[in-house]
C-alpha cells in the first residue's frame, strides 16, 4: 500500500511540474501581455470624471507621458 501511494504521490508531482513548464514555456493569450506590462484580455477602466469606458494600454501611455 505504501508503494502505491508514492507513485500517486510521484504521478501528481510529474503533472504539476509538467504543468507550470507548459504554462510559463508557451503561455496561453490570455496570459500574454503589451511591452507596457498590460495583459491583451484586461477590461475596459472606468474614467473617474466622465465615466466614459477608457483603454488600460491608453491609461499607462498617458501616466508614462507617451
Amino acid at each position: 500500500m505504501l508503494n502505491l501511494t508514492r507513485y500517486y504521490i510521484y504521478a501528481i508531482c510529474l503533472v504539476c511540474c509538467a504543468s507550470l513548464l507548459y504554462i510559463y514555456g508557451l503561455p496561453p493569450d490570455s496570459l500574454r501581455q503589451t511591452r507596457d506590462g498590460v495583459p491583451f484580455f484586461t477590461p475596459p477602466v472606468i474614467h473617474p470624471e466622465t465615466g466614459e469606458p477608457l483603454d488600460l494600454g491608453e491609461l499607462v501611455r498617458h501616466f508614462k507621458g507617451e
